[in-house]
């Protein structure tokens, strides 16, 4: 084969060569074409983590709210904290709404409980708005207390499904231990009997048979002292809850560090009071009344009562950062009238709010309306 032939000859194979790469790279984009749907599956799965955004969150908070200025407030969650876990919001009477409102927003609250906190003409209508609100959330609602109720409140709360759980012969505590007993261990019983006796309910139906259970003696000192912890903390709402925890895992409460000797500090405080209610008692025709400038109201008021010599005593003090005077009332056994839905229409019609049980209750009264309540009230309990 000569050299033009040669040639010739590579030049075939060259562009043979040329022509089958042309056509693998043909194939080899059609193939990588053929793959590009992997980009739509990215766009699903885009989609898709789009939606999921979208989704409420799942309801699984449950939420005590409770009155915490007495032994009945503070040991009714210890046994909804017991029975049912979750956690508490403790609150005086003017605190309740406005954690209400705050709870109403939770969007992962599932089941809400409200203890020993009674209501007032003032607030019982926010109060049922609130409530249907939660309930057409589908949150489960339940009503614990014993305080004077407006039948008509009852009723409206029945019929949005609220499960209203109320007596006023037994104290909020034992109302709760008895409603949830199956989920509640044997500790719960002497809770809610402590309670009965700091509320003056132990002779009551159910309380007396709780106490029947324990010693005697043993219940009073430890509702004594679980009393004098919960009044000297009330501006500690950390420690406050620390005594929910510390009763809802079944402590006595000679087993929380240090409540006996706070105990003994509130009780000389008290004893120093004797004297300061001598000195600053006023009394009129059917009641004694006192402001308190260094104690709180309710602890005061039954010396009130008791040195005045009159069936009804009455203790204030101002809450100046509320523009309000917080005021406890007692009456003796002789006291023949309901002081608590006396006080609930006087308050309201003065711009307060109050209420509570026939002989003992308490008010929220603007500043300038005390007097006028003390002068009132002593007219209508004659």
């Amino acid at each position: 084969m000569n050299f033009l032939s040669v040639l010739a000859v590579s030049k075939t194979k060259k562009s043979t060569t040329k022509t089958v790469k042309k056509k693998v790279s043909k194939k080899t984009t059609k193939k990588t074409a053929a793959k590009k749907p992997v980009k739509k599956t990215t766009k699903k799965i885009s989609k898709k983590s789009v939606s999921k955004k979208t989704i409420k969150p799942q309801r699984t908070k449950v939420i005590c709210i409770s009155h915490k200025e007495d032994c009945d407030g503070i040991s009714s969650a210890a046994i909804i904290r017991q029975a049912f876990g979750g956690d508490a919001i403790l609150v005086d009477y003017p605190g309740q709404m406005e954690a209400l409102n705050q709870v109403v927003l939770d969007e992962k609250l599932k089941s809400l409980f409200i203890c020993d906190l009674g209501l007032s003409k003032k607030t019982q209508d926010e109060f049922i708005d609130i409530l249907t609100t939660l309930r057409k959330n589908k949150v489960s609602v339940t009503y614990i207390d014993h305080h004077d109720i407006d039948p008509d409140v009852v009723k409206a709360l029945n019929k949005i499904k609220v499960n209203v759980i109320h007596d006023i012969n037994e104290c909020t505590a034992v109302l709760a231990y008895t409603a949830f007993k199956s989920k509640l261990n044997d500790h719960a019983s002497f809770v809610a009997a402590c309670a009965a006796i700091t509320d003056y309910m132990e002779t009551r139906p159910i309380g007396s048979k709780l106490l029947q259970i324990y010693d005697r003696q043993f219940a009073l000192i430890s509702a004594t002292v679980m009393t004098y912890n919960i009044v000297g903390h009330q501006k500690e709402p950390d420690y406050l809850q620390y005594l929910v925890e510390e009763l809802a895992d079944s402590k006595f409460p000679h087993d929380i560090p240090n409540t006996y000797e706070f105990a003994q500090i509130q009780v000389e405080k008290l004893s120093q009071m004797i004297a300061k209610v001598k000195m600053g008692l006023k009394t009129m025709s059917n009641l004694g009344h006192m402001e308190i400038l260094d104690a709180g109201a309710s602890g005061a008021v039954n010396f009130v009562m008791g040195l005045s010599g009159k069936n009804v005593g009455v203790a204030y003090k101002e809450r100046v950062d509320h523009g309000i005077y917080a005021v406890s009332v007692r009456g003796s056994k002789d006291c023949k009238v309901h002081l608590g839905k006396i006080v609930n229409l006087l308050a309201t019609s003065l711009g307060g709010s109050g209420g509570g049980h026939d002989k003992a209750c308490g008010a929220v009264i603007p500043k300038p309306k005390i007097k006028k309540f003390i002068t009132e009230l002593n007219k209508k309990i004659k």
